[in-house]
């Protein structure tokens, strides 16, 4: 074979595995290393019933850990981070390996991803103390990542809708901004004089240390909901660390919980969350309408797939009460980097009949959506333009 026509031969056999064996001759040397681990995970079956029948090629990881502990540094030797993760996700799913990961020794060997930590915050409850230390250091270093990708970003977009949304019309000459007039005026341009006669002046108001908004993130944290939980708590402590505005968390299922006062060490938000239960949408506005003091200087983000286990009428009302009395409410079904989420049809459509949006939206559209809310932008338009947008847009 050409050089071409052999290294097409070879990734075939990569990507077809051991029954490619005869046809395209077996993988070996690090090619052998990569199927093997590939092998491992993806030729065992589902989980709990160990290789697939027929299968020669491989043991599979069973419920050993030190072959699990091996599988993991192999496939970090092998593969780049980011797929790394995605096959860390898959043995997780497909193998049962969650109880594994309540060893110490098995949480060194793993890559941190959002996923992963969404998993550990769902064992918080059955997490043995010895495992805990190391399960917040992992949980830590995602939580670093995730600040340094969202807060630079988040700041600049909510401090610059906070500037805008305090414009007014009748500025002290220190505060007219210039641009913006001009802009504004050029309707108004007297070609004799050479210059624009402004008819209407643009500026800012004074700048305060006073709070500006009251945000209130209320979170649904049912499994479903692990990596928008995740998300959330790293967003609600940015939004938190800014003076400009008073941040409240609530995260719910059948009960509700404040975090407020834990806003100040993300970690610390995420395992004072308890994934999995029930879901009570109901109670948790009618805990969240009880922050909201200043209706009209408000944003009320409902982070939920709005499965409702509580009473849906009671939460449709209250959530147009809210609206009636101008605050700005918005439903996310996801705040994730997972794609289309599944979510309760019949609800956001009910929501959208009120002039509320229901939308998926990833971390990277979040301080652009929070912009659009403090300025009292059009949300419904803002989540269609979000909907037809590529990704990374």
């Amino acid at each position: 074979m050409t050089d071409s026509s052999g290294e097409r031969a070879r990734r075939w056999r990569m990507v077809l595995g051991g029954p490619a064996d005869e046809s395209l001759g077996k993988a070996e040397g690090r090619d052998g290393q990569m199927d093997a681990a590939m092998a491992a995970l993806y030729d065992s079956g589902a989980p709990g019933e160990g290789e697939t029948s027929g299968s020669k090629r491989s043991a599979g990881l069973g419920g050993s850990a030190p072959k699990v502990a091996r599988w993991l540094g192999d496939i970090r030797e092998y593969f780049p981070s980011t797929v790394v993760q995605v096959m860390q996700s898959d043995a997780i799913e497909r193998l049962d390996l969650t109880r594994l990961l309540l060893e110490p020794e098995m949480l060194a060997a793993v890559e941190p991803d959002v996923h992963l930590v969404g998993t550990l915050l769902s064992l918080n409850r059955v997490m043995p103390a010895k495992t805990k230390e190391a399960a917040r250091q992992v949980v830590r270093s995602v939580v670093e990542q995730l600040e340094k990708r969202i807060t630079q970003k988040t700041r600049a977009a909510i401090s610059g809708a906070l500037n805008r949304a305090s414009r007014i019309n009748r500025p002290r000459h220190a505060d007219i901004d210039w641009d913006r007039t001009i802009r504004a005026n050029l309707r108004h341009y007297q070609a004799d004089l050479r210059t624009v006669i402004p008819e209407r002046l643009v500026g800012y108001g004074r700048r305060t240390t006073a709070v500006q908004r009251d945000v209130v993130l209320c979170v649904d944290q049912s499994g479903s909901m692990a990596a928008s939980v995740v998300f959330s708590g790293v967003f609600a402590a940015v939004l938190a660390s800014m003076r400009s505005l008073r941040t409240s968390l609530v995260v719910f299922d059948t009960a509700v919980v404040d975090l407020t006062d834990q806003l100040s060490d993300p970690v610390e938000v995420l395992f004072g969350t308890q994934l999995g239960g029930g879901t009570d949408i109901n109670r948790a506005i009618a805990y969240g309408q009880q922050l909201i003091t200043r209706p009209r200087d408000s944003i009320f983000v409902l982070i939920s797939d709005l499965y409702e286990g509580g009473v849906r009428e009671q939460m449709l009302r209250r959530v147009a009460e809210m609206t009636a009395a101008g605050v700005q409410v918005v439903v996310l079904l996801a705040l994730s980097d997972e794609g289309a989420p599944a979510y309760d049809h019949d609800n956001a459509a009910a929501l959208a009949a009120l002039g509320v949006p229901a939308f998926a939206c990833t971390p990277d559209a979040f301080p652009d959506l929070m912009a659009a809310a403090i300025e009292r932008r059009d949300l419904m338009a803002f989540a269609a333009r979000l909907e037809t947008s590529p990704p990374g847009n």
